[in-house]
């Protein structure tokens, strides 16, 4: 009866012990912590020279901070600043920033792992912003658009004849419309873009756009161009055939003599 008792045991006890031992179920990992923020100042976009502060912001306590740029080897590492509640902070400055100090950053906070890296931040350093574009939207009522290479600008619009801007736009996307009533449309257009606060970063005015007193939209500017050029080649015809008809006047009357007798060969 003992002995019945103890294989009954045995028969139960078994699958507890060897529960799991040839379990093919991989062991479940941790996701990586929260991405943090990270923003510049005074801006994104600056002249050389200038200090540069760039603030990366985790949603929860972090341990340590990171910054990278591009896919190369951390810029610098920082411990936590916390702010009030659970959130931490750390400020990586860069000082007298150079063209090659653009580019690419991202950072990472350390929690119980490193976190998932940031969104990218695109730092430019640049003298001057490069030349945006100018065009007509189809349909109506007619717009002007003038796109530019970065978002978070202002952007100015100038008609020909006008000293101040026409218009101007602060826009987060890299281009910025400006609506014109159909009646003050006809005329000549630029645009430029810059840095909405200081250090200020311009760019220079775009080419001109022609719209036509029809209002039909834009007219290629070198149609205007080529309408100058041909004019300019009338006058000078002209003033090559006044030339001309000077030149064979003056012959003629080189070709008399006193009196106005007309010079034959000598005898």
């Amino acid at each position: 009866m003992v002995l019945v008792l103890t294989l009954q045991l045995l028969a139960l006890s078994w699958p507890l012990c060897h529960t799991g031992v040839t379990s093919d179920v991989p062991p479940i990992s941790a996701p990586k912590p929260p991405k943090p923020s990270l923003a510049a100042q005074p801006a994104a976009v600056v002249t050389p020279g200038v200090n540069v502060t760039l603030t990366c912001r985790a949603p929860q306590p972090a341990l340590r901070f990171v910054l990278k740029l591009g896919e190369g080897l951390p810029v610098q590492y920082q411990y936590p600043q916390y702010l009030d509640g659970p959130q931490a902070m750390a400020q990586f400055l860069l000082e007298a920033v150079t063209t090659a100090q653009g580019g690419s950053y991202r950072c990472e906070y350390l929690s119980r792992d490193w976190s998932q890296p940031s969104d990218a931040l695109e730092l430019t350093v640049t003298e001057l912003l490069p030349r945006p574009s100018l065009e007509a939207l189809p349909g109506a009522p007619l717009s002007l658009r003038c796109t530019g290479r970065a978002g978070n600008m202002s952007f100015a619009l100038y008609r020909a004849g006008e000293a101040p801007p026409l218009q101007v736009r602060q826009s987060a996307l890299p281009w910025a419309d400006f609506p014109l009533p159909r009646a003050r449309a006809p005329g000549t257009y630029t645009c430029y873009y810059h840095t909405p606060a200081a250090p200020y970063v311009l760019s220079p005015r775009s080419e001109p756009l022609v719209i036509s007193p029809e209002g039909s939209g834009p007219v290629d500017y070198t149609q205007g161009n080529t309408v100058r050029l041909a004019l300019a080649g009338l006058v000078l015809l002209a003033l090559a055939l006044l030339l001309g008809w000077e030149w064979r006047d003056w012959r003629r009357a080189a070709g008399r003599g006193p009196g106005g007798l007309e010079l034959g060969p000598a005898a």
